[in-house]
């Protein structure tokens, strides 16, 4: 991994985990949520003009990206419903980079060297302990609504990381896939919750766009990474969003972090470093 793409997936860290804490944060999460949805849109306009179009072949997975965001972003709703970011978001970011290594080693003809290995199996363990904490101190609802988000989060990595590289262009298939995203969502929420438009109103416009760019853009970089370095790779390195999340969590939430929690983000840590001296 070139040190251009290890600087823009640790930016792309710190993007998303501002979006999340906005997410988190707000009153209301299911608003919060789809008002950041809907906010991509805009961006995602600029992107498609600016890009060519995505090669046919990869509409099955532009399709299938899409379905899986619009999963991963109502159970990430949820979760914030039952639990604290520091809990909640380590769980469900770290899960993912664990399930695409052993997929991509399986399936996808991926070779990882020893340190690579090693800073992935180092980011497991931390993630293990934060499970553990997640286990004991939440209850069995905030734990499996975290654990399905990360799986959510597993398959857009591994669905968008592919269908971005048949594309032949990162920034146009995101765009298009934020789009059909929001389209997708709009119908959700019409069909269970159309009370939510009525509301939109409420959200501060200022705080919907700085969360919508914040969030496209943490996105965008990560498939262009994809198209850069190992799929499995760059989904480690940007669980390093966790770091980032736990800071926010401390001095902006003010949550509070113990000593389990700040060591298994240590553990998380190393295993960030590891990846880039891995390679």
């Amino acid at each position: 991994m070139s040190p251009v793409v290890f600087s823009a997936v640790l930016c792309s860290a710190l993007l998303h985990a501002g979006w999340n804490s906005f997410v988190k944060g707000s009153a209301r999460k299911d608003l919060a949520t789809f008002s950041i949805v809907l906010a991509h849109v805009p961006v995602a306009i600029i992107g498609i003009m600016l890009s060519p179009t995505p090669d046919m072949a990869s509409m099955g997975y532009l399709a299938a990206g899409s379905v899986l965001h619009v999963g991963y972003q109502l159970f990430l709703m949820r979760s914030y419903m039952h639990g604290d970011l520091s809990q909640i978001y380590p769980l469900a970011r770290g899960l993912s980079p664990v399930l695409i290594t052993i997929i991509s080693l399986l399936f996808l003809n991926v070779s990882l060297n020893g340190i690579e290995l090693s800073a992935i199996a180092i980011i497991a363990t931390g993630i293990a302990m934060q499970a553990r904490s997640a286990w004991k101190n939440q209850n069995a609802q905030s734990f499996l609504l975290a654990f399905a988000t990360g799986c959510f989060i597993m398959g857009y990595s591994l669905v968008d990381g592919t269908g971005a590289r048949i594309a032949g262009t990162a920034l146009g298939f995101y765009s298009w896939l934020s789009i059909l995203n929001a389209v997708l969502m709009v119908i959700y929420m019409a069909i269970f919750k159309p009370g939510l438009f009525r509301e939109l109103r409420t959200v501060s416009p200022l705080n919907a766009a700085i969360g919508g760019a914040g969030s496209f853009c943490a996105y965008a970089i990560v498939i262009w990474a994809c198209t850069q370095a190992p799929i499995a790779l760059v989904s480690a390195l940007r669980e390093s969003s966790i770091l980032f999340a736990i800071l926010i969590a401390r001095f902006v939430l003010k949550e509070e972090i113990t000593r389990h929690r700040m060591l298994a983000v240590s553990l998380i840590a190393t295993g960030v470093v590891l990846s880039r001296l891995g390679h």
